[in-house]
């Protein structure tokens, strides 16, 4: 029975972007998000994706439109994003439980319906109130996204039903990538219950009992993710040893530049403040091809500079 899990998820996680991922390994893509998702299925290139948090928010409210639309001519490649799903289950682009930090208004999303939502004004990252911007939903997120970058659903996987069907209606399943800390059985099991599914990756915090667990699942049953998200809160052996394991077994290696807590320290505002080098490049140097930042400018010129970004 396991073997048989295992098969499926691989054969899921290889089909939830095999048609695209064909389409975007030839010269002529159709669209540059099949180029990225081209790029996430090949484990051997060397390029390093950029993925932005919840999009441009030091300059637009996070997770909104135009905070989406501001990475997207950054040249980022991948839109991170979280989800909440309303009172009346409509699924929005909302990070926290509450839209008390994120709007105008106040209150748990779930006890809150889609129409009383769209009448709050999103919040600016110093707390200014907007004069139009409304929360958006997954579906107007997508329609912004679709043939431009690969979305990358962060909280979400609880809703994976609900948008599994948005993606399917809109044409854009191959270009989402979701992500979570299940156990593999439990991913393989959700993925056979639909004929195709996004990209999946799981979430390892290496240092952690329970990621160090998930981690040897995988390793143990013969699973090779498309791509595996490692988190550290300090430098040590193992956290090395972990992702040579990872860039060996043939998955891409997503890491995160966010806080110094998620990274070991090799974090975006070290990068701002010093030398980018000693933290992009420390993070290239222990097998990242995949990076979440804050400062998505600041990680795009430093790839540039060593060719390792369009």
């Amino acid at each position: 029975m396991i073997r048989k899990i295992n098969k499926l998820l691989i054969f899921a996680a290889a089909l939830s972007g095999a048609a695209c991922g064909e389409q975007a390994g030839t010269p002529t893509a159709a669209s540059r998000a099949e180029a990225i998702v081209a790029e996430i299925h090949n484990p051997s290139s060397r390029k390093v994706l950029v993925a932005s948090h919840r999009g441009d928010w030091r300059n637009y409210p996070e997770n909104s439109i135009p905070a989406i639309e501001s990475v997207i001519r950054m040249g980022v490649d991948i839109m991170e994003l979280d989800l909440k799903l309303t009172k009346d289950s409509v699924l929005v682009l909302c990070h926290d439980h509450t839209i008390d930090r994120t709007t105008s208004g106040k209150g748990r999303v779930r006890d809150i319906t889609y129409d009383s939502i769209r009448r709050c004004k999103l919040r600016r990252a110093h707390n200014v109130v907007t004069d139009s911007l409304r929360m958006p939903t997954l579906r107007e997120a997508l329609e912004l996204c679709k043939d431009r970058i690969v979305v990358n659903i962060d909280q979400g996987y609880e809703y994976y039903d609900l948008v599994l069907a948005v993606t399917e209606e809109l044409g854009v399943t191959e270009q989402i990538l979701i992500k979570g800390k299940r156990a593999p059985e439990i991913v393989a099991a959700k993925f056979a219950e639909h004929p195709r599914n996004m990209m999946y990756m799981p979430i390892i915090d290496i240092l952690k009992p329970k990621g160090q667990a998930l981690f040897a699942e995988y390793r143990e049953k013969g699973i090779v993710p498309l791509a595996c998200e490692i988190c550290w809160d300090r430098p040590a052996p193992e956290v090395e040893t972990c992702m040579r394991e990872v860039v060996a077994g043939g998955s891409k290696l997503w890491v995160n530049s966010l806080w110094a807590s998620l990274c070991g320290g090799l974090d975006d505002d070290r990068a701002f403040d010093g030398d980018p080098a000693a933290v992009y490049g420390k993070l290239v140097d222990m097998g990242a091809t995949m990076i979440q930042t804050d400062r998505p400018e600041l990680l795009i010129s430093y790839l540039r500079s060593r060719g390792l970004h369009d």
